[in-house]
C-alpha cells in the first residue's frame, strides 16, 4: 500500500530553513455547515489532531541551498481538502514567488475540493489558475511532485500546472475520486487507471520519483530551469488584509436549490442549441486540431446579436443533460480559445454539464490537466469574454470556461464542485442526501452572485432564452468599450476575490 507522507515529513525531507507564511489564515464557517456534525467542530478537532493549522502549508525554504517557494499538501488536515483558505494561501505563494524571482516546488496531496465550503471553496480553483498562469507567463519556474493521494481541485488547479510534473510512486492521481466514481457510475475505474505509473506511461506526469530521490532531482530540476526572469509582476492581496466587498444580494438563500437541480435537468430545458438559434454566419471548429473530437464539445465562429465572436459551449442534446467531456473536449475549447486570441474576436462559453466524463479514457487523458489548462489560458485571454451558465455546473468540466470578464446565469442554473449526489458519496458514502447537500453548498445563482463569480441573473419566464441571449450581446458591447489593459487588470482583480464574499 502506498504511504501517505505528512506535510512536516515532506518539508523535512527536501526543504531547509522553512519559514511558514499565512499561518495566521484559518478558515472560518461561511455556510454554517452540517452534516453528521458542525463544521466549526471539524475545523477545531483537525487543527489539534494534525498539528497545522490548514491543509496547506506555503513558505519560503533553502532545497539543497537554493532559495525556492514551497508549497506543500497536509492530507491530515481534513483530507487534504481545498477550501477558501487554502486557496488563498496558493495563490497568495505563486504571487510572493513573482515578486521575489524564486521558483516554485508544490507538494499537493489532497481528497478534493472541501464540500463544507461548497461553491465558495470550488470557484477557488479559478483563483489559483490565474495565479499560477500569471506567475509563468511573467518568467517563473515551477515543478510539482504529487503525493498520494492527489484528487479533484488541488489536482485540476495547481497540481497540474506545473512547468514538470512528477509523482510518488503508487500514487492515486484523479480528477474524480474512486468512490464518487462508483456511487454516480454505478461501478469503479479498475485500479491501475489513477496511478502514477500508468499515468507516466500516458504522458500524464512526467516521471515517477521516489520521496528518497528528491533530494537530488528536486535541486537539479531547479538548475535545469534556469532562474526566474526579470520582471515578473506580482497582484495586490485583496483579501484578508485589504477586503474588496463582492457584488451581491446578501447572503444566498438555500431554499430553492434542489430545485434549480432538477429544473436544470429536465429533459425539455432549452440549452445551447436553443442559444444558437439566433446565431448567424456559423464556422464550426471541429476537434482539438490533433486528431481528437468530441461532439458534446461545440466550439464555434459565428455572430450573436450582432457581435462576431468564438463560442465554447457543452452540447445538450434534446432529452439528454449537458455533456460529460473529456481530455479532447477541453483540449478542444482550448484551441478555440487560442483562435479568438489571435482573431481579436470575444470569446463566449456556455456551461451545461453534468460533469467531467467519469471515464478510464478520460483519466488517462489527463482530463485534470486540461480543465487546469482551460482555466489558465482564459484568464489571460486579451479579448472580451463572457461565460454563460445555462444550466448544470458540476465539477471542474464547468468551472474550466468560467474565468471571464462576466458571468451571466440563467435563474435556475447552478455551479458546485460536484453534483449534489456526490457530494453526498463523500460525507455519507451514499447518495441519499443529494437535496440536502445542493441546499448547503451555495450552488445557486443567487449565491454565487454573493460570492463573485456571477453578475447577472436572467429570469426563467417565457422566451427567457431570447433574453439571455440580448444580455450576452449587451454585456459584449460594454465590455469592448474597455481597453484591453484594463479590461484584463479588472478580470484579474475579480478572480482574485472570487469566493470571500464581504
Amino acid at each position: 500500500m502506498t504511504r501517505r507522507v505528512s506535510s512536516a515529513d515532506v518539508i523535512d525531507a527536501v526543504a531547509g530553513g522553512f519559514a511558514p507564511w499565512d499561518d495566521d489564515l484559518r478558515s472560518g464557517d461561511p455556510l454554517h455547515f452540517h452534516d453528521t456534525r458542525g463544521y466549526a467542530d471539524r475545523l477545531d478537532d483537525a487543527a489539534e489532531r494534525a498539528g497545522t493549522s490548514e491543509a496547506v502549508v506555503t513558505g519560503r525554504a533553502r532545497i539543497a541551498g537554493r532559495p525556492a517557494v514551497v508549497i506543500v499538501g497536509a492530507f491530515e488536515f481534513l483530507a487534504g481538502t481545498q477550501g477558501i483558505v487554502v486557496g488563498e494561501r496558493v495563490a497568495r505563494a505563486f504571487d510572493r514567488a513573482a515578486a521575489q524571482r524564486l521558483p516554485v516546488v508544490g507538494l499537493p496531496t489532497s481528497g478534493g475540493t472541501r464540500m463544507q465550503e461548497g461553491s465558495l471553496a470550488f470557484v477557488q480553483m479559478l483563483k489559483i489558475a490565474a495565479s499560477v498562469g500569471a506567475y509563468r507567463r511573467g518568467g517563473g519556474r515551477y515543478i510539482a511532485w504529487l503525493r498520494h493521494p492527489t484528487t479533484g481541485g488541488s489536482l485540476a488547479s495547481w497540481g497540474s500546472l506545473a512547468h514538470v510534473t512528477w509523482a510518488q510512486p503508487g500514487a492515486l492521481i484523479g480528477l474524480t475520486g474512486p468512490r464518487v466514481i462508483e456511487t454516480t457510475e454505478g461501478a469503479a475505474l479498475p485500479d491501475h487507471v489513477q496511478r502514477a505509473e500508468h499515468l507516466a506511461e500516458h504522458g500524464v506526469v512526467d516521471e515517477v520519483v521516489t520521496a528518497r530521490a528528491l533530494t537530488t532531482r528536486l535541486p537539479a530540476a531547479i538548475d535545469a530551469l534556469g532562474p526566474v526572469t526579470p520582471g515578473t509582476h506580482a497582484p495586490r492581496h485583496p483579501w484578508p488584509d485589504d477586503p474588496v466587498p463582492t457584488p451581491g444580494i446578501g447572503p444566498p438563500t438555500r431554499a430553492d436549490a434542489w430545485t434549480a437541480v432538477e429544473v436544470s435537468r429536465r429533459g425539455d430545458r432549452p440549452g445551447l442549441r436553443a442559444l444558437l438559434a439566433g446565431t448567424e454566419d456559423f464556422v464550426r471548429l471541429a476537434g482539438d486540431g490533433a486528431g481528437g473530437r468530441d461532439d458534446g464539445c461545440v466550439t464555434a465562429i459565428c455572430r450573436l446579436s450582432g457581435t462576431r465572436l468564438v463560442l465554447v459551449g457543452h452540447d445538450r442534446r434534446p432529452g439528454e443533460r449537458g455533456a460529460g467531456l473529456g481530455a479532447v473536449g477541453h483540449r478542444a475549447a482550448r484551441r478555440a480559445m487560442g483562435v479568438a486570441g489571435e482573431l481579436g474576436l470575444p470569446l463566449v462559453t456556455v456551461v451545461d454539464t453534468r460533469g467531467a466524463a467519469a471515464s478510464a479514457a478520460a483519466e488517462t487523458g489527463g482530463v485534470a490537466r486540461e480543465i487546469g489548462l482551460s482555466m489558465m489560458a482564459m484568464a489571460a485571454l486579451a479579448v472580451p469574454t463572457v461565460g454563460v451558465l445555462l444550466g448544470e455546473g458540476s465539477g471542474g468540466s464547468a468551472l474550466a470556461w468560467l474565468a471571464a470578464d462576466r458571468v451571466v446565469a440563467a435563474e435556475h442554473a447552478w455551479l458546485a464542485p460536484i453534483a449534489p449526489e456526490g457530494a453526498s458519496a463523500i460525507l455519507f458514502r451514499s447518495a441519499d442526501h443529494a437535496a440536502d447537500m445542493a441546499r448547503q453548498q451555495a450552488i445557486t445563482a443567487s449565491a454565487l452572485r454573493w460570492a463573485g463569480l456571477v453578475d447577472d441573473i436572467v429570469p426563467e419566464y417565457d422566451g427567457w432564452i431570447g433574453t439571455l441571449r440580448d444580455r450576452v450581446g449587451d454585456h459584449l458591447t460594454s465590455l469592448t468599450a474597455v481597453p484591453a489593459d484594463e479590461r484584463l487588470q479588472r478580470r484579474g482583480e475579480r478572480l482574485r476575490r472570487l469566493g470571500t464574499p464581504a
